[in-house]
């Protein structure tokens, strides 16, 4: 019911019309003309209203695919910290089984530890430099997409890391964090606000106690910031 509609919907950004389609009766899982759920569209275009209308009605990021990948694998692929928590959903850790929770993770650490560009040129075997764009990946925080042979990342590959760690109760060293963020010397950066945001609710008094060692840094890690108000719900309190 409404399948071609919820296709359209889709493919034209609609979220409000995705989300009406879904509570009329709309399966969330339709396949769109590439024979792949229409999930994974949102999850190519970076739409994340889309994606988040998409899966708050149903639909399965951990559904495997023909080529043995999953819209999720595919978010973290993709690059973009904001597509992959709208994915990620709510309670991941108990969702998604341990074996799989370590395969998301060593694929984000493997993007992240090579670069999008590396790991860009190898998928599509051209040794040309990408292009390279500054983005908005959500209302705060940019990231560089990259375009090779047709094949578009982004290099949030440090944030999707950082935003998996949590919601996976996995609490790295402040220092391998604070590395993340200062890495890319730019606040408004996705690695960086993804650091801020984990940090500012790790709540002991070890941590603070580590990222007060970085006040005095050329790039203080400060953690005050408007994208400290993001509706993340995954992870431990």
């Amino acid at each position: 019911m409404g399948g071609k509609a919820l296709v359209a919907a889709v493919g034209g950004g609609a979220a409000e019309a995705v989300t009406r389609l879904l509570e009329a009766g709309a399966d969330p899982d339709t396949l769109a003309d590439d024979g792949l759920p229409v999930l994974c569209r949102a999850v190519a275009t970076y739409d994340v209203a889309v994606a988040d209308a998409l899966v708050e009605g149903g639909a399965d990021p951990d559904r495997s695919l023909p080529d043995g990948t999953t819209p999720l694998v595919r978010a973290i692929d993709a690059g973009s910290p904001s597509v992959v928590t709208a994915l990620l959903g709510r309670e991941p850790r108990l969702r998604l089984p341990e074996a799989e929770r370590e395969q998301l993770l060593a694929r984000a650490r493997r993007w992240y530890e090579r670069g999008a560009e590396v790991e860009l040129r190898d998928r599509t075997g051209t040794s040309e430099p990408a292009h390279r764009v500054r983005v908005m990946d959500d209302e705060y925080c940019h990231v560089t997409q990259l375009t090779l042979d047709g094949s578009t990342v982004r290099a949030g590959h440090g944030a999707i890391l950082t935003d998996l760690e949590w919601a996976f109760r996995i609490l790295p060293p402040v220092d391998e964090l604070a590395a993340r963020a200062l890495a890319q010397g730019d606040p408004d950066h996705v690695d960086w606000s993804s650091v801020r945001w984990v940090l500012s609710r790790r709540r002991s008094k070890e941590t603070w106690s580590a990222v007060a060692a970085y006040r005095h840094a050329p790039a203080p890690l400060s953690l005050s910031s408007p994208s400290m108000s993001s509706g993340r719900s995954y992870g431990p309190s």
